[in-house]
C-alpha cells in the first residue's frame, strides 16, 4: 500500500470513537484508493517508457534524415558539376563545329581569291619591271617635250602599279591568315607542359621581332608557377595564341617606344598560376594601352588599327577562337600604363 495511505490506516486503527462499521468503510475506501494509485503509477511508468523509446526513435530518425539530406546535397552538387561539365563540353563542341564549318567555307573562298590575286601581284611586278626597261630606253632618246610627257605618264603608271602591288600583298596576307584561321581546331587535345610551351614560343616571338624591321629592346619577365603541370591543349593551335599575343604586345610597345619618352623601357611579363580547377595565363605589356572606344572591337575579325600591309586584323580574332575551342575565356584589361590579356582555361 501507498505509504501515505498506510499512515492514514494506522492512525484510523488507533482512534477509539469510530465504530467498527465506519472503520471498515474508511479502510475499504483507502484500499480502493491505493489500488487506483497503483494503476495510475503503472500507467505513468509505461508512459515514461514510451516517451523515452519515442525520443530515442525520433533522435535516430532525425540522424537518418540528416544523413539522407547530406547525401542528397552531395548528389545535387555532383549533378550540378556534371551539368556544368556537359555544358562546357557542349560549348567546346559547338565552337569546334563552328570553326570547322567556317574553316571549310573560308578555305574555299580563300583559295578562289588567291589564284586571281597571284595574277594581279605577279603582273604588277612584271609591269613595273617593263616600265623600268622603258625608262632605260627613253634615256637613250634625245630630250624633248614628248619624251618628258611620256616619262611623266610612265611615272604615274608606275606609282599606280606600286599601289596595286602594295594592296595586293596586303590582300594576300589577309587570304593567308584566313587559310590559317580555317585550319584552327583540327588537332587533338593532349597533356602539354604549359610552362615549357610558353618559354619556347615567347622566346621565338621575341627573336622573330628582333630579326624583323623596326625592332626594339624588350625586357622579358617570365613568372611561371611551378605548381602548373600539364594541361590538355592542342599544342600547335595554342602556340599561335602565345605568338599572336606576344606580337600584339611588341607592336604596342614599339608604338610607345617611337614616342618622346626617353626613359621608357619596354617590358613584357608572362605569368601562369593555378586557381582551383583553372589555369590563369597573363600576357602583360607596358605599352600605351588600348583606347576605350575600340576595346570592344579588337577581337572582331579583320578589325585592325595598323596601316597598309602591317596587319590583317585576324590575329586576336584567331586567338580568341582558339581559346574558346579549348573551353577557355580571354579577358582584356587596359590602361594608359599598358594592357593585360588574361586567359582562363579549365585544368582537368
Amino acid at each position: 500500500m501507498n505509504a501515505h495511505l498506510q499512515h492514514i490506516l494506522d492512525t484510523l486503527q488507533e482512534l477509539e470513537n469510530i465504530s467498527e462499521e465506519q472503520r471498515g468503510a474508511i479502510s475499504k475506501s483507502l484500499q480502493a484508493a491505493d489500488k487506483e494509485i497503483s494503476i495510475l503509477a503503472f500507467k505513468l511508468d509505461r508512459t515514461e517508457k514510451v516517451k523515452r523509446t519515442t525520443a530515442i526513435l525520433l533522435e535516430e530518425t532525425i540522424e537518418e534524415l540528416e544523413l539522407k539530406r547530406k547525401a542528397v546535397e552531395e548528389s545535387n552538387l555532383a549533378l550540378q558539376k556534371t551539368l556544368e561539365d556537359l555544358k562546357a563540353a557542349q560549348t567546346q563542341l559547338v565552337q569546334q563545329e563552328k570553326l570547322a564549318s567556317l574553316g571549310q567555307l573560308t578555305a574555299g573562298i580563300a583559295h578562289e581569291i588567291k589564284n586571281p590575286l597571284n595574277f594581279v601581284n605577279n603582273f604588277s611586278e612584271v609591269s613595273n619591271e617593263l616600265i623600268d626597261e622603258a625608262f632605260e630606253e627613253l634615256e637613250k632618246l634625245e630630250n624633248s617635250d614628248e619624251k618628258e610627257e611620256i616619262i611623266a605618264i610612265l611615272e604615274d603608271v608606275k606609282g599606280n602599279l606600286s599601289k596595286v602591288l602594295e594592296h595586293g600583298k596586303r590582300a594576300n596576307g589577309i587570304v593567308t591568315s584566313m587559310l590559317q584561321h580555317s585550319r584552327g581546331g583540327d588537332g587533338k587535345m593532349e597533356p602539354t607542359d604549359l610552362n615549357s610551351i610558353l618559354k619556347e614560343y615567347v622566346n621565338l616571338s621575341f627573336h622573330g621581332m628582333r630579326a624583323g624591321k623596326n625592332s626594339i629592346n624588350v625586357d622579358i619577365d617570365l613568372q611561371l608557377d611551378e605548381e602548373v603541370d600539364k594541361v590538355n591543349l592542342i599544342s600547335e593551335d595554342f602556340s599561335r595564341v602565345i605568338v599572336n599575343l606576344c606580337n600584339n604586345a611588341f607592336d604596342a610597345m614599339r608604338q610607345k617606344a617611337n614616342g618622346d619618352l626617353d626613359d621608357y623601357i619596354p617590358k613584357l611579363t608572362v605569368r601562369t598560376k593555378a586557381e582551383g580547377n583553372h589555369i590563369i595565363i597573363e600576357v602583360e605589356d607596358n605599352g600605351p594601352g588600348i583606347p576605350e572606344e575600340i576595346k570592344d572591337k579588337i577581337l572582331l575579325p579583320f578589325f585592325t588599327t595598323k596601316k597598309g600591309t602591317e596587319g590583317t586584323g585576324l590575329g586576336l580574332s584567331i586567338t580568341n577562337d582558339i581559346i574558346k575551342a579549348h573551353g577557355g575565356t580571354l579577358q582584356v584589361n587596359t590602361s594608359e600604363n599598358g594592357s593585360i590579356f588574361t586567359i582562363k582555361i579549365q585544368n582537368t
